[in-house]
């Protein structure tokens, strides 16, 4: 849900600095969380992203839009939804993944976008694992599929 994320991540520095379609970009080696989704996959798990943004989008934005074609291509479905088609939306105040519909985990990070050092909570309770299926499932709802989504 924020507009830029770890903007250390020396692929994102890379990425300003003009480097396109770098072949690491696609390969499970390199980038494990490829081979994950591909496993994950395989098994009969769907793995839905839904990311919400501003526009016109920042860099960061325009960077995760150009290196996301390897997830889907590696079975993760991935939709983007414009931060104003959001409004009338109850989200969670972080980010999130959501397994099962039964475990929430928030993940936290600090005024930059770096991961705050206390990363990660995770919740079973109801009350915020219904939230966020609730959230999850409006933005998908009203979200664009990655190929179709074009940047402003």
């Amino acid at each position: 849900m924020r507009d830029g994320y770890m903007r250390s991540d020396p692929r994102f520095i890379a990425w300003q600095e003009g480097v396109r379609n770098d072949p690491a970009d696609h390969d499970p080696e390199l980038r494990p969380w490829l081979a994950l989704i591909r496993e994950t996959v395989a098994r009969g798990v769907e793995i839905r992203r839904a990311r919400i943004v501003s526009e016109p989008v920042s860099d960061y934005i325009r960077f995760e839009h150009h290196v996301t074609a390897p997830n889907v291509a590696a079975g993760e479905q991935v939709r983007w939804l414009p931060r104003r088609r959001a409004s009338d939306i109850t989200l969670s105040g972080n980010d999130f993944w959501l397994f099962d519909g039964e475990l929430v985990v928030f993940l936290h990070f600090d005024g930059v976008g770096e991961l705050a050092p206390d990363d990660e909570e995770v919740r079973t309770d109801v009350g915020a694992v219904k939230l966020c299926v609730d959230a999850f499932e409006s933005v998908w709802d009203r979200a664009v599929p990655h190929a179709d989504y074009r940047l402003t």
